[in-house]
């Protein structure tokens, strides 16, 4: 299985990346969407973990850009912002796969990346 972290909170992304690996789960990690499209392009990755505000590009947008060129991908959503409702309210149209709020519990994360995944 191979994931990729989107995140503008470097310190974040990358300590999920890292946690992720220690339990052997291959992870990648960006700071921004058009990192994330970079990767994208020439990564075949199962799973993106987006955060929901990030400038430039929020993760619903991304989500739309990868979606494009690669139709079967899967999703987490995350965010510090706003609820459940408010998330799913704005993503229904978009079929979202899940949603966190943050901060992340990793065994909460390798948990939904486990159930998203066997959808």
């Amino acid at each position: 299985m191979k994931i990729l972290l989107v995140d503008d909170e470097q310190e974040l992304v990358s300590t999920l990346a890292e946690r992720l690996s220690i339990r052997g789960i291959d992870a990648d990690w960006v700071t921004s969407g058009e990192e994330a499209m970079e990767k994208i392009q020439t990564t075949p990755y199962d799973l993106a973990v987006l955060d929901m505000k990030m400038p430039r590009m929020s993760g619903l947008e991304l989500r739309k850009k990868i979606q494009e060129i690669k139709p079967h991908m899967r999703y987490i959503f995350m965010t510090g912002h706003g609820s459940a409702k408010d998330f799913y309210s704005a993503s229904s149209e978009e079929g979202a796969d899940c949603y966190l709020v943050k901060p992340v519990h990793i065994n909460t994360l390798i948990t939904k990346i486990t159930e998203v995944l066997a959808q």
